[in-house]
Formats: structure tokens, sequence, C-alpha cells
């Protein structure tokens, strides 16, 4: 699934590979201080689609951590695997980032985003990943995200 060699992996308890990026599927999810309902919610998400991390794995809870760095236990079944991502959620100014026609910066550009912006990411192919969201398509260069590994393969 992931091809990145640099990434050291671990098989969790549900089969798939940790760490690995998901999805929240709503736009309601609590997050726990541990892996049980008997835990403090520490914080809710309000944003169904954000890219999340997930770092461990305990039965049906998954620790994850979000792109501020956040991190907290979540039920399995609030989690998707729809990739997405965030643009450049650490850039500080008003910089746009260009979506291109192709997996390469000369060709032409068919949008352009501001930093945060999320969008479901179609496939990566280790420099490039494909970005379809609500109004605009287009290629973005792998580095310019969150959520998404560095050379990763999808």
């Amino acid at each position: 699934m992931l091809a990145s060699p640099t990434l050291a992996q671990t098989v969790g308890s549900s089969g798939l590979p940790v760490p690995r990026f998901v999805s929240l599927k709503s736009d309601s999810v609590n997050v726990r201080q541990g892996p049980s309902r008997d835990q403090a919610v520490i914080w809710r998400y309000v944003r169904a689609g954000m890219p999340v991390e997930v770092t461990q794995e305990f039965e049906n809870w998954r620790r994850i951590r979000d792109f501020e760095g956040g991190e907290g236990w979540v039920f399995h079944s609030l989690l998707s695997g729809t990739r997405t991502a965030i643009v450049a959620p650490w850039a500080t100014d008003n910089t746009m980032f260009d979506l291109h026609a192709g997996p390469d910066d000369t060709t032409r550009v068919t949008a352009r985003v501001e930093p945060k912006v999320q969008a479901p990411v179609e496939k990566c192919d280790g420099t490039w990943c494909r970005l379809d969201g609500k109004g605009f398509s287009g290629w973005i260069a792998q580095a310019s995200l969150w959520g998404v590994y560095p050379d990763e393969k999808f």
C-alpha cells in the first residue's frame, strides 16, 4: 500500500500498516485521552474528510495525530480509508499553490489554492499528487501536502 522505503512501519491489530494516513468520516468525532469510551473527551473534530495519521492501534481504537500535532484516540468506525490532504498548513503567508494539468510544473495551471485547503487525493506518483476538490482539480507537488508521505505512491 505505502511505497516509502524510509517509512518505518509495522502492522497494526487491524492488519493495516501503522503509521498510515486516513480521514475523518464524520463532522463530529470525539477524541479521547485513551482507548476507551470511559476515557475523557479531550476535544471534538467538526470537519469530515480531514486527514489524520494513525500512529497506534489498540483493539478497535486508533491513536491519531492531526496536522497541528494534536494526538488522541478515536473509535475505528469514525475513520475512513479515503485519502485527503491539506495544502501547506505550515505556510504563514498568503502564498498560493498552483495545481497543474499534469504531474509536471511546466504543464498548464488549472487552479490556484490557498494554504490549509483540504481536498481528496486521487493518486500520488511519489513526487506529485492529483487533488480533486470542489471547484478545482489538478496536480500539486507532493511536498506541498500534509496527509501523504514523502515518496508515497498510490
